[in-house]
């Protein structure tokens, strides 16, 4: 009987293709005369282009290194209070970052001391200030640098001032912003698996609690305002840890496999996977499909193509050996957080210098052609930066 691999490179190489097209899509979503299917559908549609299965693609691959990750530190000896305590700053770090970058939305360069652009690249400094991997740094240099890194966010809060319906108002948390949607599901989620002792019943009772709140989160029975049911704040409308809880469960039938051979294994996935998407379409009269309000449909589907398209590359890259493919985007696999942020800075002096692509690189072919520049320009410039060890680690 044929054993899967025990060390899994796919899940690298998984975030390294998700976090390539999340700079693409994001990139792309300003390029006109392309087709439809390629950017994100509109809040009143119901639909799905590609860009709408990119972030459910990287909650679950949050989702499968949860438990190589914490199975690591279990090892190590560290006792469950300290992994709880480390699940919760890392959260923490992505809420903080979240916040930021949601009050972007509505900063007012009009009232505020500092243009959008500088205030953008001087919290972004912080955040590498902050959470670099000072692991080769001497103690007091990084306690200099982490202690400026949060002054400068403490001033950058002070200073700003954003625009409402109701007049200037401060930072507030309109949604909590990527970063932060992934922090509070890794928070939900990665505790529910350290003291579940990453039981699969547990598991899979989790994910079907999450994805019938999602299912509700759509009906008059679950609202913020006005549901007979309370609404969960942290749990948003369920769809962000619906996707972390079924990578987890991939990633715990996987560890299983001592038990399961390879073939078994494959055939549990496709079944999970068309399964999914099949559910997803079943689905489909709560809400539709819809990223923006994140209905039950829109998680099935996506979480079916995010189960086959994982299998495939363990295929490919932990049986096959094919790993050198995607070489050339692998910073953006291993060190994806210093990779998500640097399009922050690039944007940000684009303004101030007031850089604009010409006209032939804002629509059609040559516009696509840009956005996957960018993509690649990003990872060269993530693996220059971790080959002088500079990247960020929470």
């Amino acid at each position: 009987m044929q054993q899967l691999p025990r060390r899994l490179q796919s899940i690298d190489v998984f975030r390294a293709i998700t976090m390539f097209l999340m700079i693409f899509v994001n990139d792309v979503d300003g390029v006109s005369n392309i087709p439809e299917w390629i950017k994100h559908v509109s809040a009143t549609a119901d639909g799905l282009g590609f860009a709408d299965t990119i972030f459910p693609s990287f909650l679950f691959i949050v989702g499968l290194s949860v438990p190589f990750a914490l199975h690591k530190r279990m090892q190590s000896g560290e006792s469950k209070l300290s992994i709880a305590g480390h699940i919760i700053l890392r959260s923490l770090a992505l809420i903080i970052m979240g916040f930021f970058h949601v009050n972007l939305e509505s900063y007012n360069e009009e009232v505020t001391l500092l243009p959008k652009a500088v205030w953008e690249i001087l919290i972004t400094l912080a955040f590498f200030l902050i959470w670099l991997d000072y692991k080769t740094t001497s103690k007091i240099k990084q306690y200099i640098l982490q202690s400026a890194g949060i002054i400068i966010l403490i001033v950058m809060a002070v200073l700003y001032k954003g625009e409402s319906p109701h007049g200037i108002v401060w930072m507030q948390p309109h949604w909590w912003g990527i970063l932060g949607l992934i922090g509070w599901a890794y928070l939900t989620c990665a505790l529910i698996y350290l003291f579940s002792n990453g039981r699969l019943k547990l598991l899979l009772a989790a994910f079907i609690f999450f994805l019938i709140y999602t299912t509700l989160s759509q009906t008059a029975l679950l609202n913020p305002v006005s549901g007979i049911l309370r609404y969960c704040w942290f749990l948003n409308g369920g769809s962000e840890v619906s996707f972390i809880m079924s990578g987890i469960i991939v990633s715990v039938i996987y560890r299983q496999g001592n038990s399961i051979s390879t073939t078994k294994f494959f055939t549990i996935m496709f079944l999970a996977g068309v399964g999914m998407i099949a559910l997803g379409f079943i689905l489909r009269p709560f809400g539709g499909i819809s990223k923006i309000h994140g209905t039950p449909s829109w998680v099935g589907i996506c979480t079916g193509i995010s189960i086959l398209v994982f299998s495939l590359l363990i295929y490919l890259i932990d049986i096959e050996k094919k790993g050198n493919w995607f070489d050339i985007i692998k910073p953006a696999g291993t060190s994806t957080l210093t990779c998500y942020l640097i399009p922050y800075f690039l944007y940000s002096f684009m303004v101030l210098f007031h850089i604009n692509y010409p006209a032939f690189l804002s629509e059609g072919m040559g516009g696509l052609l840009r956005s996957f520049a960018v993509a690649f320009i990003v990872i060269f410039i993530t693996a220059m930066l971790e080959k002088k060890n500079t990247r960020l680690k929470i």
